[in-house]
């Protein structure tokens, strides 16, 4: 008989951040029925393969864990309990109970990520669905203006994601790969089967996660950055390249109605994909100009292959006769002169496809796209414009001859992707630190001999011009200055790539602004930017348009979060400003990381929340670790996630939003500095403490993450072991393992004290989360990340560094933080106001609290210090199974 599977949990009451709420059986009955059953289904089998694998013992125990956290939450006994029950297993035990709730976590996240799927489908109605472009589209042109005014923002869309190789992707390719299976089975139970076919799912279900359980949870050789390159393109393939002309589409039918596809598009191709993946290496010596080059190779070899099987699908399908669709000229020539050039390859086609020239045009193309990828110079493209004339002379063809729906049907999406992805799939973009530029250039002007890394860089801009005469100056022209301090950085970029001679590459060089300082002086770095020659030169070629990029990151680690987002809003606004007194059409890249200390979040609420006149149609910005695969692994989602994105940047660039928007943050502004400046010195006053560096790493599993080898990037830029030049991932990632998640949080409470007699006057506070939107997202965004602090584990943490002082510190600033977010918005537990995401928090603490003692277990031996190398051994071990499982049941690392 099944015994009770770790997912579903016996009616005891949850406290969150020590305020008693819904019982967990009404939360758990609070769950929409299908994902329920779904986690019920899912875990019940896990118990299943627990027994078999280590008997009744193991589930035994993992049961008798799971109801003491519970009980934990509820009051009804203590932390120190719950500790002795953990110390009392051997380390092998311990390791298996760990391993038990990391795969739970996985199969918890499947399911929901499965119900959201469904519940996308399930409000795919035909009805305009909120957040939808189609409902974008209509409330703009409901707000007046005319289609004119719209034609313009559509005109000028842009949304860039960028795709880097940041390590916050805890999971393996395999666990990755075998999650993604079960999932296959688990939709198939949504369709109509028969009870056969059922019980052989369930059966492959079964097998699915047995074999999960049985795999190795963590990695155990080094990534390098190609296989981070090759664990992107699982994205580009399954997803990406698939749903994009879907996309356009909603765009084409929200603009022109259900003709969509019986006439020439109105949605225009506006999404553009970048990646940093094997082009970024500011601080990753394993990133050379031959991985760059590689990684070109293996996009290229992605994208050809899907354009030749998708023009091979539409040319296969294409079966349109000349009796009754006759061929233009235009056609008639482009086939006349294949016939010249590959005359047997041009019969074999028209012998299987006698009388369809539009279908024989498309094979052909098929067919030269091959090449292309095969490197045969004779029947290859020389570059996708040839391919993409090539399509749309089919296309013109069909329109001409009456065959509107096949001209705009499935060829217009062909095209769309052809548009949207080259033969380059992802604009690679290159970036390195200033300092380095700096030496190399001072080699360079010397005369001498060079050093390794001059060479390394010199040979990174050939490679760079290689890449543009293979694919075009598209697939890679921009190269980001790290740590821009002034317009120098960017002039010595140039200089070095005009070295080169005819060997010089074409690019855009774009500085990065990181640091608190650096976003104050931006604007002044710009207008020393257009003394630049090359840069003078490159705005006449672009229509004037320029990029900036902000870190978030960086300056959030040194600011603090909310000195860090009002910074960030400065610079947008001071940089827009600027760009309009200069005429430049400016792009802000936005460096965000997927958890909330690094600028991450919801991408819609944040684009609305950016200063007016700053996104302007058009947003750019990376998509790290594991956020690639959360709003880009399953198709419905990344649609979803796509549509979202294009709705809040045609919302945000219209002068009612803006205006809005402008009279908020002038309204409310000096408020807000007075909080920025008590969160700033509240947060600069903490990691300024003397010894805080080795106390965190002392409180933390800082030092052990770098073992988990969840990319090839060091932790570190430099050898040094100071706080600066940790990098931002792995200072965020530690704070989440240990449940206080300072870096989302900390200063704010003394922040909002300062500006409110500590608590007594919120009425200024109230109106500002009310009405202005970037207030509102600072604030909403602190009570996520308190939501997912849990103070009692944080405390034991915290107790390891031995320095009472630094604990009570960050006890107090929280306490005052969660005291004052809930007076300002008037909550009276956190996220009240977000239904799905509270129940998910509400659900997942306790069984993340399991995997937190585990934890303290092996951090507070380790930290004691173990002898016997084998015990040590098996204690890193279990430190590393709880971080993983932890990072899987908080869904964040970094």
């Amino acid at each position: 008989m099944t015994r009770l599977p770790p997912g579903c949990a016996l009616p005891v009451l949850v406290t969150l951040g020590g305020v008693a709420t819904k019982t967990r059986e009404t939360i758990r009955q609070d769950l929409p029925e299908p994902l329920r059953r779904d986690v019920r289904l899912l875990g019940a089998m896990l118990g299943d393969s627990l027994v078999e694998y280590g008997g009744p013992g193991l589930l035994d125990d993992v049961e008798r864990l799971r109801h003491a956290v519970i009980a934990a939450r509820r009051g009804e006994t203590t932390g120190a309990e719950v500790a002795a029950i953990v110390d009392g297993w051997t380390l092998e035990r311990a390791e298996q109970v760990a391993r038990a709730f990391t795969v739970y976590f996985h199969l918890t996240n499947l399911a929901e990520e499965h119900h959201r799927i469904r519940t996308l489908r399930e409000r795919d109605t035909g009805e305009t669905v909120p957040g939808s472009v189609a409902a974008t589209v209509g409330h703009l042109r409901a707000a007046g203006g005319g289609d004119g005014d719209l034609d313009e923002l559509i005109a000028g869309l842009e949304f860039r994601p960028v795709f880097t190789a940041h390590p916050t992707e805890a999971r393996r390719r395999a666990v990755v790969t075998a999650i993604q299976r079960i999932s296959d089975l688990l939709a198939r139970l949504d369709g109509e089967v028969g009870v056969s076919e059922r019980e052989e799912i369930e059966r492959g279900l079964r097998e699915e996660i047995d074999l999960l359980w049985r795999t190795a949870l963590r990695r155990h050789t080094q990534m390098d950055p190609l296989d981070e390159v090759r664990t992107a393109m699982a994205a580009f393939d399954e997803t990406i390249f698939r749903v994009v002309p879907q996309i356009y589409r909603a765009l084409d039918r929200a603009l022109g109605g259900p003709e969509t596809g019986t006439r020439p598009p109105k949605a225009r191709p506006y999404l553009r994909f970048g990646s940093w993946i094997g082009g970024d290496r500011d601080g990753n010596p394993y990133v050379t100009a031959q991985v760059t080059r590689d990684a070109v190779m293996i996009q290229a070899d992605h994208v050809l292959r899907a354009l030749e099987n998708a023009c091979s699908r539409v040319g296969r399908e294409l079966t349109v006769h000349d009796t009754t669709t006759p061929p233009s000229d235009a056609l008639r020539n482009v086939l006349a002169a294949a016939r010249t050039a590959h005359p047997r390859l041009v019969a074999e086609i028209a012998k299987r496809s006698p009388g369809e020239p539009h279908r024989q045009a498309l094979l052909y193309a098929a067919a030269r796209i091959a090449a292309t990828r095969e490197r045969d110079a004779d029947l290859a493209y020389a570059s996708s414009d040839e391919l993409l004339a090539d399509l749309r002379t089919v296309q013109e063809s069909l329109a001409a001859a009456g065959a509107a729906r096949q001209a705009y049907g499935r060829v217009q999406q062909l095209i769309w992707q052809v548009e949207t992805f080259g033969f380059h799939l992802a604009e690679l973009e290159i970036r390195q630190h200033s300092e380095l530029h700096e030496t190399a250039l001072a080699e360079v002007r010397a005369g001498g001999p060079l050093s390794a890394m001059t060479e390394e860089i010199l040979e990174t801009l050939r490679v760079v011009a290689w890449i543009q005469r293979r694919f075009g100056v598209r697939a890679c022209h921009r190269y980001i200055v790290s740590f821009t301090r002034s317009a120098a950085d960017i002039a010595n970029v140039h200089e070095l790539a005009a070295s080169l001679g005819d060997q010089a590459p074409v690019l855009d060089v774009i500085p990065l602004f990181e640091t608190g300082e650096d976003l104050e002086r931006a604007p002044s770095v710009l207008d020393g930017m257009l003394e630049i020659p090359a840069v003078r030169h490159r705005l006449d070629e672009t229509g004037r348009r320029l990029e900036v990029m902000l870190g978030y990151s960086d300056s959030a680690k040194q600011l603090g979060p909310t000195s860090a987002t009002l910074r960030l809003y400065d610079a947008q606004e001071a940089l827009a400003a600027w760009a309009a007194r200069n005429d430049v059409r400016l792009t802000l890249f936005h460096g965000r990381g997927g958890s909330l200390g690094r600028g991450g979040g919801p991408a819609n609420r944040a684009i609305l929340a950016q200063a007016p006149g700053s996104v302007a149609g058009r947003f750019k910005v990376t998509e790290q670790g594991e956020v690639i695969f959360a709003r880009y692994g399953h198709r419905e989602i990344a649609r979803r996630h796509v549509e979202q994105v294009t709705s809040a940047v045609l919302l945000a660039s219209t002068d009612a939003v803006q205006d809005r928007a402008r009279e908020a943050a002038a309204r409310y502004r000096p408020l807000a500095d007075k909080i920025g400046d008590a969160a700033k010195a509240a947060f600069r006053a903490l990691i300024e403490s003397e010894g805080f560096a080795a106390w965190f790493s002392r409180v933390s599993p800082l030092e052990e993450i770098s073992e988990l080898r969840i990319g090839s990037r060091p932790a570190r830029r430099k050898a040094a072991r100071e706080l600066d030049d940790l990098r931002a991932i792995p200072w965020v990632f530690a704070w989440t393992q240990t449940r206080v998640n300072l870096p989302g949080w900390y200063g704010l409470g003394s922040g909002l004290a300062a500006v409110s007699d500590d608590g007594r006057d919120l009425t200024a506070l109230r109106e500002a989360y009310e009405s202005w939107p970037l207030f509102n997202t600072l604030l909403d965004n602190a009570e996520m990340s308190l939501a997912k602090t849990d103070r009692a584990i944080a405390e034991r943490y915290l107790a390891l560094g031995d320095r009472p002082e630094l604990t009570e510190a960050v006890l107090a600033e929280y306490d005052r933080t969660r005291r004052l977010v809930l007076a300002v918005t008037g909550h009276e537990r956190l996220l009240e106001n977000r239904r799905v995401l509270s129940r998910a928090v509400e659900l997942r603490n306790p069984y993340v609290d399991a995997l937190s003692h585990l934890q303290l277990r092996a951090l507070t031996a380790l930290r004691a210090g173990v002898e016997d190398e084998e015990e040590r051994a098996r204690l890193e071990e279990l430190l590393l199974l709880s971080v993983n499982g932890v990072a899987a049941g908080l869904q964040n690392t970094g």
